[in-house]
């Protein structure tokens, strides 16, 4: 019951913080939102020391969910063992023309969120990084390197998932030119 609950809350928090950063940063559709995950963190545990796959699997479908029903990319930061690359549909990764490197994430060798992804997208494949337009940070695993400049800080009543800290930012637009700049 604990789980099915835990289940339900994560999927309604996914699909909240996926609809404040479309919102927020007016992501159109065909934008990317990078998602990082520490399944260890929202169990409780210490980042890296306590990787959960059942919780991977429903944190991956809840983030692809949320992000296919607004017309939008999901990508999936890996962990530090496979430097922080990124997880994605083929056709996002041909589209953005991103590097492709080659390795298939695992539970301790990526994490258990991009594993999980890799299984459920169609055609996965891993790019060394990306520039997404807005990012969700559960746990602390330190994402916004893959947020274009310039990041905002988002926040929303509900900033934890289990145990873990839920972060948020969008990207807009740098502005240059200084006081005689015209912004609109």
């Amino acid at each position: 019951m604990q789980t099915e609950m835990l289940q339900n809350d994560i999927f309604t928090i996914i699909g909240k913080a996926v609809d404040a950063l479309q919102q927020a940063g007016e992501i159109a559709p065909g934008g990317m939102i990078v998602l990082g995950c520490s399944t260890s963190e929202v169990a409780g545990a210490r980042i890296g020391k306590g990787s959960v796959p059942e919780l991977g699997q429903i944190i991956a479908s809840a983030m692809l969910e949320a992000c296919r029903k607004r017309g939008l990319y999901a990508a999936f930061q890996c962990c530090e063992h496979l430097n922080r690359a990124i997880v994605m549909e083929q056709e996002a990764l041909d589209a953005r023309r991103l590097t492709q490197v080659k390795a298939v994430p695992q539970p301790k060798a990526g994490g258990s969120v991009p594993a999980a992804a890799w299984k459920l997208l169609s055609r996965p494949a891993l790019a060394v990084n990306v520039q997404a337009d807005a990012a969700i940070d559960i746990g602390d695993t330190l994402v916004g390197m893959h947020i274009r400049p310039v990041a905002v800080p988002l926040r929303m009543e509900e900033n934890r998932i289990g145990h873990a800290n839920l972060v948020m930012a969008y990207s807009r637009l740098p502005f240059i030119g200084g006081s005689r700049a015209v912004y609109e």
